[in-house]
């Protein structure tokens, strides 16, 4: 007969080894559309956490103190690089080889495209090519862009300064983010990596059919010039042959003068831009005063996904809320 001493010792040993059998990585994701990504492939395993969250832009945000102890204790960071989450790039710096900081813009292998600014950019809308280039295909994120909506684009290197942040709006950028997510997580949690393999080519699977059914919803207004409030679309713009002819706002961390609205104002009625999208996380009083005596319509587009649920189909949802807002608006 074992001793209580002997069973004691037993049972705090075998409280132990559970507790290292389950644990699971601390995992904080800066945006909702990239958050979606992730827990998708975390799926069963455990839940990331997410900084950026509702209504608030990366663009303007501020570290809350929850943040600062999420980012403290966190295992990995998910995030797009200092080009859109600016409020990141001191913390993370600070947590030195602490936490594992996966950029998405430079080690995901993403098709990515320099900023677009401005006047610049919007007397070129017509079919200018900026050219774009992959950036850190690797282990864990090497892909093909193979697909025909990428035919003719230049990969060779730029100039242009930054690149356009925003390329989860492109459903192949979304697969390689899952792809290169599920890599760096069964590196640090290899226990678990069967399970991030399986859902990773489930949450692809799903993006694969969110690709196909946007591709069929945006067809008919492939032609169709519209405005958006700052320039954050071009990616959607080239994976669906899209027409945006300009933005109100060169920065979304300026609030434009009346120069830059007469200029908006223009460029509308000269290009004949049916619509004029605003964004939730900013003030739509400035579209409708660009659109006011003009025949241009006002709805919205939201490329973080503010009005859903934070989780695995969040990513989801926003983008068929984006094709149906610009369907809707400019079939009219």
């Amino acid at each position: 007969m074992r001793s209580a001493w002997g069973m004691g010792v037993a049972a705090v040993l075998s409280l132990f080894a559970g507790g290292a059998a389950v644990a699971k990585p601390a995992v904080v994701v800066s945006v909702a559309p990239l958050h979606a990504l992730v827990a998708g492939v975390m799926a069963g395993v455990g839940e990331p956490r997410l900084l950026v969250s509702g209504g608030a832009s990366p663009h303007t945000y501020h570290l809350r103190p929850s943040d600062a102890r999420a980012l403290n204790e966190a295992d990995v960071v998910f995030w797009m690089g200092e080009g859109l989450e600016t409020f990141l790039v001191k913390p993370i710096e600070a947590l030195g080889k602490q936490a594992r900081s996966v950029e998405l813009s430079e080690d995901a292998g993403l098709l990515m495209f320099p900023s677009r600014e401005g006047g610049a950019w919007e007397p070129e809308a017509e079919g200018a090519d900026h050219g774009g280039h992959v950036h850190g295909a690797g282990s864990h994120g090497a892909g093909s862009h193979g697909d025909a909506s990428h035919a003719g684009h230049d990969h060779g290197a730029h100039d242009h300064g930054g690149d356009d942040m925003h390329a989860w709006l492109d459903p192949e950028n979304a697969r390689l983010i899952v792809r290169h997510a599920a890599g760096v997580l069964a590196e640090i949690d290899p226990a678990n990596g069967l399970a991030y393999t399986a859902n990773a080519d489930r949450t692809v699977a799903r993006i694969d059919a969110l690709d196909a059914e946007m591709r069929s919803t945006l067809a008919p207004v492939r032609a169709v010039p519209f405005v958006v409030f700052h320039d954050a679309y071009q990616y959607l713009e080239r994976r669906y042959g899209l027409h945006a002819v300009g933005s109100v706002t060169i920065s979304p961390e300026q609030v434009p003068g009346a120069r830059r609205l007469h200029e908006i104002r223009e460029k509308i009625a000269a290009s004949g831009a049916r619509c004029v999208f605003s964004e939730p996380q900013f003030s739509a009083s400035l579209v409708s005063t660009v659109t006011e005596g003009t025949p241009a319509r006002t709805a919205r587009l939201d490329p973080l996904g503010a009005a859903f649920e934070p989780g695995p189909v969040l990513y989801e949802k926003m983008m068929r809320d984006l094709a149906g807002s610009i369907r809707t608006c400019l079939a009219g």
